[in-house]
Order: structure tokens, then C-alpha cells, then sequence
């Protein structure tokens, strides 16, 4: 034997290597002796070997049921796997799934599978059961979901018109009169007489039961409806009756109601109110219904309507050129890009956010269809329309400035004021309703001297003019055979007449004492 094999040989017999003891309930009394003698008699180096197997044989017992485990799990998510290919995944839909779905325990036996489907925004609770809603409890309540600030709520402009008593204080002292509020209260009653029995109003007046219905002058859209319907329901809201509250809130309910049905839902949860004939100018006109609507009453059902008209507007505008026309994304003129901003400026009392992009954009039209730092406007960008010549669209232009915030002393505002001060408004049967509704806003936020002369003129015209007898009594007509009167007829004419003598109340100025900060950002 080797000199390196005896040392080994004689390490081993003096080191034996000692194998755990078995336990002592699966050992025998008459076990223990054989156990002593293998011990003895059996050489070191196999004793060990034979423990080192018993080892690797123990763990190899214990590990394997984890193993186990480990493939059976893997075969039921095969399983899975197999019954998912089957499903059709709405990635669009804003899944709603509550939390104790998630708790579910999956087996390899079962794998039960739950549909769940994305919330449609639709009015579950009829417009006949809003007056019973606690307003004081409930309000905003769910609105987070559609970008309502609920810090914000309605502000002090749209508050103004809610009250009599703070009504008849801003006639005084804005240049109405008793006449004027009851030109306002011939023109809602010649209005209210003509919605037809599905809650809505046709540009054609003559549409319906009723001998009060034969007044002449129909207008010829008669496929726009919501714009229509958004039209009369304005002088409505602009005299402080809501669906809650007024003289008139069973008929704006109604008038509510039917445009909330007649709603085209797009993605992202924008709402579409665009039609034949009507396009943009009536989503406009819708848009700024639900915003005041929202911001008087605060109630909270009106939230996604208000937000998600204000969202397709901000679809809907061209993203090179900043306006809005007839058509998505069309360029745009200024008639409608005026519609769209007052219907941004009513959402913005009301709480609703605005991208920021929108005002640039808005900023950028205003900018290219404007001569002389902003004084003078034109129809479109198209060459020879902008000059200054265009009352009716520098109205709309220099309105839109003021909401966008040019302060008053603004060099190119004064010099558009004192331009529009030596037309006046307006006089006659021939008279454009349209250049007087928006020149009359932009005096009425000047104030001053300019305003005193303008008012005096607007308000003893209108007054006058308007039909006192028969059928058409509390109506008016202006320049019958012209574009507007012959599309909107007799509806659209009594309506802009009637918002214009609302001036005094409907919002407060901008630059008197009393304004609120409530300007578009210019940046």
C-alpha cells in the first residue's frame, strides 16, 4: 500500500465520518444491535458512501412535491391561455371592474370569466325627477370624471341673471327700462308657443299644431334642429329660468331633455351636435346651452354633456389654421369661430377646463384674419375679405379679444370701438340682427359714453319693432330675402332680438368693478 493511501486509511479510522441517527420512532428495540455490529464490522469509506446516497435521496424527496406543484400551475394557465384567444378585446372601452373581481381565486378546474362592458353616457334619471335632486349634497358629484373643477361651480356672472331683484338692479343701471324686459317677456312667450311636442323647435316655425303657428317668414333649415332647439332655449336661460327653477323651467327641461337624446357620441367621450345645415354653427349654439344650463343650476347630470360638447369643439378645430367652419377640422371663418368661443367662455364659468392649445390656436386665427394690429376683421383669410368694411364680423373679432383678455385700454380695441361708434347700431326693417347682437355685446363690455349712445338707439329700435299683435305678437323679422333671415326665419330673428335686450343681465362686464377674473389666457 502507498504511503498516501495509509495516511488516508489511517485518517478515516481516526475521524469517522458520524451519519445523522435516524429517528427513534422508526427504530426497533431488537434493531439496535444489528445497527452497533454494521457500524463496527462495515469499513468507514462505504458507511459514508451509503449516507451520502441516503442524503441526496432524502432531498431529492423533499424537493420533488414543489416541483409538482410548480407544473400544475403551469398547465392551468395553458388552459387560460387557450380560452383567452377566444375573447374580443375592446381595447377603447374604459373598463370599469371593481376591486373584489380581483380577489378571485383561478383554478386549474375553473376559470370563470366576467364581461364587463365600458359606461355609456346616457340620462338614467328622467328630466322630470332633477327638481327632487338635494343640490346641496349631490352637486358635482361624479364630475371629477369629465374635468369639472367642483372647487368652482357657478360664478357670480351667471348668478346675476338668477334673481329678479339683482336683475332689475343691472337694468337700471346698464340703460334697460320697463319696456325692454317687457319686449323680453312678449319674445319668451311667442318662443314657448312654438316647441313642438317632442321637446325640440324647428327654424321653421310654422311646423305643428296650434293656429298660432301660421306666422309667416318659416326659415328653411329645417333639418337642424339642435340648432334650433339651442336657439330658443338661450333667451330662456338668459332671462334666469333653468329646468329647476323660473316661469319656463318645464319647457327648458324639455328643450334639455330633447337634445340630450339627439347627441352623437365620439371618441375620447366628445359629444356631437353637428347636422345638416346647422354643422358646427349649431354644436356651437348646444355648447353654449349646456354650459350656461350647468353653470346656473350646477346640476351634476348636465356635466358630461357640457364637458363633452366642449371636447369635440376642441376636436373639431382646424390644427393649422386655429378656427372652426362647417365641417371637422375645416378652416375656419369668424362668424363661426364667435359661436364656439362664447361656448368656450360659458364652460369656463362653469368650471370646465380648457386646453391650453385651444386659446393659442384661437389667438393664431384671430392674428391672420385681422388688419391693423387687430382693428379691423375679415370673413376668412381668403385674399380681398379682410378689410374694413366688415362691421359684423369685427364684432364678433373684437368680442372674441376682449374674452381673450386685451386689456380696455388697448390701442387697437379703442380704435375698433370708435370705428363700430360711428355706425350705431342697426336701424329699420332691413336691419342686420346679427351685427347688432354681437355690437351691442362688445359696447355693453366698453361701457362708457360709447355704450350710453349705442344702448339708447339698440333699445328704442328693437322695442319698436317688435310685432305687438295676432300671432306674431312678441315676434320679430329683420330684413326678410336676406341669407339669415331666410335660413333661420322668424325663430332665429326673435330670439338674437331678444338675447341682445338680455344684454343688460346676461353676464357682467368685463371691465367694470364687479368683473370677475374669468379672461382666456393669452399665453
Amino acid at each position: 500500500m502507498s504511503t498516501r493511501k495509509k495516511e488516508l486509511a489511517q485518517s478515516l479510522e481516526k475521524a469517522p465520518i458520524a451519519a445523522p441517527a435516524p429517528e427513534e420512532e422508526f427504530l426497533e428495540d431488537d434493531q439496535s444491535e444489528g445497527r452497533f455490529l454494521l457500524f463496527n464490522v462495515m469499513p468507514s469509506w462505504v458507511f459514508s458512501f451509503i449516507m451520502h446516497v441516503a442524503l441526496i435521496l432524502l432531498m431529492a424527496f423533499l424537493v420533488m412535491p414543489t416541483i409538482e406543484d410548480k407544473s400544475v400551475a403551469f398547465e392551468a394557465s395553458e388552459s387560460v391561455s387557450e380560452r383567452l384567444e377566444t375573447i374580443d378585446l375592446n381595447l377603447d372601452a374604459d373598463l370599469d371592474i371593481q376591486e373584489d373581481a380581483l380577489d378571485t381565486e383561478v383554478t386549474e378546474d375553473l376559470v370563470e370569466i366576467v364581461e364587463v362592458t365600458a359606461p355609456e353616457m346616457e340620462v338614467e334619471v328622467a328630466m322630470e325627477d332633477f327638481a327632487d335632486v338635494d343640490l346641496a349634497t349631490e352637486i358635482f358629484e361624479g364630475a371629477e370624471d369629465f374635468g369639472v373643477d367642483a372647487e368652482i361651480g357657478a360664478v357670480s356672472e351667471t348668478v346675476s341673471r338668477s334673481s329678479e331683484e339683482s336683475r332689475e338692479r343691472l337694468i337700471k343701471e346698464y340703460g334697460g327700462n320697463s319696456a325692454s324686459e317687457e319686449a323680453v317677456a312678449l319674445a319668451l312667450e311667442w318662443i314657448v308657443k312654438h316647441q313642438l311636442p317632442d321637446g325640440g323647435w324647428n327654424f321653421d316655425h310654422r311646423i305643428g299644431r296650434g293656429k298660432f303657428r301660421d306666422s309667416p317668414n318659416p326659415g328653411s333649415l329645417v333639418e337642424a334642429r339642435a340648432g334650433a332647439t339651442a336657439l330658443a332655449l338661450l333667451p330662456l336661460l338668459g332671462q334666469g329660468h333653468t329646468h329647476l327653477t323660473g316661469k319656463y323651467k318645464k319647457e327648458v327641461r324639455r328643450g334639455l331633455e330633447y337634445l340630450m337624446q339627439r347627441k352623437q357620441l365620439r371618441k375620447e367621450g366628445s359629444i356631437s351636435y353637428m347636422e345638416p345645415g346647422g354643422t358646427m354653427y349649431s354644436h356651437g349654439l348646444v355648447a353654449i346651452v349646456f354650459g350656461e344650463a350647468y353653470a346656473m343650476s350646477q346640476d351634476p347630470l348636465l356635466a358630461p354633456y357640457a364637458q363633452g360638447s366642449i371636447w369635440f369643439i376642441e376636436q373639431a378645430q382646424d390644427p393649422v389654421g386655429g378656427g372652426w367652419r362647417y365641417k371637422f377640422r375645416q378652416a375656419g371663418d369668424t362668424s363661426a369661430v364667435g359661436w364656439q368661443v362664447m361656448a368656450i367662455k360659458s364652460a369656463k364659468l362653469s368650471g370646465i377646463q380648457i386646453n391650453k392649445r385651444t386659446y393659442s390656436l384661437i389667438n393664431k386665427f384671430l392674428n391672420d384674419v385681422s388688419v391693423e394690429n387687430g382693428t379691423y376683421y375679415g370673413y376668412d383669410t381668403t385674399p380681398g375679405t379682410v378689410n374694413r368694411g366688415r362691421r359684423g364680423v369685427t364684432a364678433i373679432g373684437i368680442l372674441c379679444r376682449m374674452y381673450m383678455g386685451w386689456d380696455k385700454d388697448h390701442p387697437s380695441l379703442n380704435k375698433a370701438i370708435q370705428w363700430l361708434s360711428k355706425f350705431g347700431p342697426d336701424k329699420g326693417p332691413r336691419s342686420d340682427i346679427y351685427y347688432n347682437y354681437y355690437g351691442t355685446q362688445v359696447m355693453k363690455q366698453y361701457g362708457g359714453k360709447e355704450w350710453t349712445r349705442w344702448n339708447k338707439v339698440m333699445r328704442d329700435s328693437l322695442v319698436e319693432s317688435q310685432n305687438k299683435s295676432g300671432n306674431t305678437a312678441g315676434s320679430w323679422i329683420f330684413g326678410a330675402g336676406t341669407h339669415s333671415t331666410e335660413k333661420g326665419g322668424r325663430l332665429y330673428c326673435t330670439a338674437m332680438a331678444c338675447m341682445t335686450l338680455e344684454v343688460y343681465y346676461r353676464y357682467l362686464p368685463l371691465y367694470g368693478q364687479e368683473a370677475t377674473e374669468d379672461e382666456f389666457p393669452l399665453d
